[in-house]
């Protein structure tokens, strides 16, 4: 799956507070306190250690971006600004005029032509369905619908509904021309949903575009489940990264990693969520059922060089739960690192996480 990759050598953002649904990253960094804001950049410093930062809305999210270098300047900004806004419509299934909005239009119908760039998206999403067993489904829309998990879906659906919206949930059924550049969904009221990659997508391109520009010290974070970076800091060190613990208010950390030329993507069951009958039901659906995993896990971290992968992989190895989980990644062809933290606080890591995380609550510990 990684060995057909454009691989980028990227490195997590640091960010103070993130406001973003499925952002459990705080930072440890105080020198990056200050954001932008939307329509122009803040700048500081001089020379290498010159900065731009801007804040932008998009993805139904807050966009954080800082660039370092002497020749970094608010066209680069704006040039970003252009592409995420130009992807967002792109790849919104709810953005009337869109690409991937009008597939889902014809479902059932006909056949969509689309841009390279979307192509590009729903092609390596079918390929992660694929290499995943179908635990990364892009057709996955009918069932996010369904249960509309932290959009006012505050209950558990009937049965019939739920095997309905699974029914029509199989990536199976996706047909692709690539000659025609033509996307088609075989059934009618299947809704292609390109939100398990997309922010992953984007912050890749942003990197491709920084680096085009010469910019090699970069933070990007794209609403916090697809947190990136661009070289190392100014100095040359490493970025320190505090984690989140997934059972307390934001800002309050379990330990901290130390990273460079990586990427950290998190999934987890505590931003969004309803209780019913004592079980909580999150926003992770596990195609195979129709219903929201339960596998004793709290939360998943990937870290990995491409953002795309990791966006994919936080989604698709949290469905398989720990053992087939730490067997896939093992499996990659590329060095993508995890660690899963279940319900009794226990932190499952790869070898590599294990020797560079530094837990500071006592809450947690690593299993034998």
């Amino acid at each position: 799956m990684f060995k057909n990759k454009k691989t980028t050598l990227i490195l997590v953002v640091i960010v103070i507070v993130v406001i973003a649904v499925g952002a459990w990253l705080i930072t440890k960094d105080k020198d990056d306190k200050t954001a932008g804001t939307t329509g122009s950049a803040t700048t500081s410093g001089k020379g290498e250690e010159k900065s731009l930062s801007q804040t932008f809305y998009i993805y139904d999210t807050v966009v954080n971006i800082k660039v370092f270098g002497a020749t970094v300047e608010q066209k680069n900004m704006d040039d970003i600004q252009q592409m995420l806004e130009r992807m967002d419509m792109e790849l919104s299934r709810t953005k009337e005029g869109g690409e991937t909005y009008a597939v889902n239009q014809a479902a059932g119908k006909e056949a969509v032509v689309v841009s390279d760039e979307t192509l590009d998206v729903i092609k390596q999403s079918i390929q992660y369905a694929k290499e995943m067993d179908g635990l990364f489904d892009p057709t996955i829309g009918p069932l996010i619908d369904l249960w509309n998990i932290g959009s006012g879906g505050d209950k558990v659906p009937p049965q019939a509904e739920i095997d309905k919206a699974k029914s029509l949930t199989n990536y199976k059924d996706v047909e692709i021309d690539e000659a025609a550049k033509t996307v088609k969904l075989m059934k009618e009221n299947m809704v292609l949903d390109l939100g398990g990659i997309g922010k992953g997508y984007a912050a890749d391109r942003i990197a491709d575009y920084l680096k085009e520009q010469g910019l090699n010290s970069a933070m990007i974070n794209l609403g916090g489940s697809s947190i990136i970076a661009l070289g190392k800091k100014p100095n040359g060190t490493e970025w320190n990264i505090g984690l989140q613990d997934p059972d307390q208010s934001r800002g309050t950390q379990l330990g901290t990693i130390k990273i460079s030329d990586e990427v950290i993507d998190a999934s987890g069951v505590y931003e969004r969520y309803f209780m019913q009958d004592n079980i909580r039901y999150h926003h992770i659906l596990d195609p195979r059922t129709g219903y929201p995993s339960q596998n004793g896990l709290k939360s998943l971290t990937i870290m990995s060089p491409n953002a795309t992968d990791a966006d994919a992989l936080s989604t698709g190895v949290f469905l398989m739960g720990i053992e087939e989980g730490m067997k896939y990644l093992e499996s990659l062809p590329d060095d993508v690192e995890a660690f899963f933290i279940t319900d009794d606080n226990k932190i499952y890591a790869t070898k590599g996480i294990k020797e560079r995380m530094n837990l500071t609550d006592p809450t947690y510990s690593f299993a034998e």
